[in-house]
């Protein structure tokens, strides 16, 4: 029997106990019924003669959640204009005003409800109403004296970063197998700050910042991004080099400043740069300007000193560390190198159960697959399991009878498959040995030893 089922029973036995039924109503709104705790909300708030102020506002959420705007409003307006409501009040007010479309009474509402209950900070709403009050500002006027086709230097210019793709994450570190010691740094260096902003900025610390991830490709730098941006429910921007290189002199830049500045706009955002050393090439190694002046640029943006950077998360990941210009390296920047190794055994593990689960299983040992395949990448482990699938295709279609993927069958598999990251690793150790003078790559020989 469920809670819900056990409230239920209770208040059959006791139908006139008015805690017992907000209780219900609550763990209804919790699991999504609306409309049963509309009922119960309704039925609480009769007995309680329509003076409970937290029914009052059960019922508005309830609404709020079912689209019912005007209903809501009603409730909560009512409450907002008579003394000194709960902070959760405020908070419900917000999420109406903004399906209202009326973002700036949304904002205030919910930077009330904030200022009051610091525990009630969301994410989510706050990039939401951010986003609202953006898109509802009014275009800027273009010169017209050069027509449509003119480029100045003028802001007028500049792109903001409008065709970039903004993900919300759904995923966090519950799924993300093991890596558990890669997740307490992140934890530290990311999570914390925006979980108790109140904290850093009491020592005068900045929320914010940027971390380097480095290692093999292919063992999930991009997954841990999406799962750190989940976790903070934080808006999540992924960037490619095709986001930024443009044709023309000054294109690029224009590009990159862009999306920095989306970022800005919808904080708390994650801001993720894969294969960043394809942009941030080492200057010396250049011989045209061109990709020095996008470097200086991409470096500006992360200093932050014309535009704040508070509240946008930097994260960057590359294979090549070592190509990558000093300069990113500073305090401030990319100061913060994490070393993302190919998959521990328990998410090796967990990687092979993900990539078996939409297909036939018999009695299978993932345990000990995930013992024999030290240093394989995840998509060495798509690999394995890709080349038992067809395996068991072959044979199926030779006998006419299909039969479930059994432990053998990975097995077999496996000793076609060599773990890619090996030659990483040996590229690797001559930089961890030869030119690491400042111990960047202390943690490559730390995984070898």
């Amino acid at each position: 029997m469920t809670e819900i089922d056990q409230l239920r029973a209770a208040l059959a036995a006791s139908p006139n106990n008015t805690l017992l039924r907000n209780m219900l109503a609550q763990k209804l709104l919790a699991a999504e019924r609306f409309a049963e705790a509309e009922i119960e909300f309704k039925e609480a708030l009769r007995q309680s003669d329509g003076n409970d102020v937290h029914l009052k506002i059960g019922l508005a959420e309830t609404f709020q959640r079912q689209g019912k705007t005007s209903l809501g409003l009603v409730i909560i307006e009512e409450l907002t204009q008579s003394g000194a409501p709960p902070a959760r009040a405020w908070l419900v007010y917000a999420r109406l005003l903004l399906q209202a479309k009326q973002t700036l009474e949304a904002k205030s509402a919910y930077e009330r409800a904030v200022l009051i209950d610091k525990s009630l900070r969301d994410a989510l709403l706050e990039s939401e109403i951010n986003l609202a009050n953006q898109s509802a500002a009014p275009e800027p006027e273009r010169l017209r004296a050069g027509g449509p086709d003119r480029h100045d230097d003028t802001d007028d210019d500049i792109p903001d970063g409008e065709g970039i793709d903004i993900e919300r994450p759904r995923i966090d570190f519950s799924d993300v197998g093991g890596m558990a010691a890669l997740k307490e740094e992140i934890e530290l260096k990311i999570i914390a700050p925006l979980k108790h902003p109140e904290m850093y900025k009491a020592y005068g610390m900045t929320i914010g910042g940027g971390i380097l991830m480095y290692g093999p490709p292919g063992c999930g730098k991009t997954h841990l991004a999406r799962a750190t941006a989940g976790e903070v429910r934080a808006n999540f921007i992924s960037v490619g080099i095709s986001d930024i290189l443009g044709m023309y002199i000054g294109e690029s830049e224009r590009n990159l400043h862009g999306i920095f500045q989306r970022a800005r706009d919808l904080k708390p955002c994650v801001l993720f740069f894969d294969e960043v050393d394809a942009l941030g090439a080492n200057r010396t190694d250049m011989r045209q300007s061109a990709g020095r002046h996008l470097i200086n640029q991409f470096l500006s943006e992360l200093d932050g000193v014309e535009y704040s950077n508070e509240g946008v998360l930097i994260l960057a990941a590359t294979n090549a560390p070592w190509h990558l210009d000093p300069a990113f390296r500073r305090p401030g920047r990319l100061g913060n190198m994490i070393f993302v190794p190919p998959p521990d055994q328990p998410a090796r593990e967990e990687i092979l159960r993900l990539k078996l689960a939409d297909k036939p299983q018999g009695k299978l040992d993932l345990k000990k697959i995930a013992k024999r395949t030290d240093r394989f990448s995840g998509a060495d482990l798509e690999s394995i399991v890709q080349r038992a699938t067809e395996a068991k295709l072959r044979e199926a279609m030779r006998t006419g009878k299909p039969t479930p993927l059994g432990t053998d069958d990975l097995t077999k598999a496996l000793k076609t498959v060599k773990p890619t990251t090996n030659e990483w690793f040996q590229t690797a150790k001559n930089y961890a040995l030869f030119a690491n003078e400042s111990g960047l790559y202390d943690d490559i020989l730390k995984y070898l030893k």
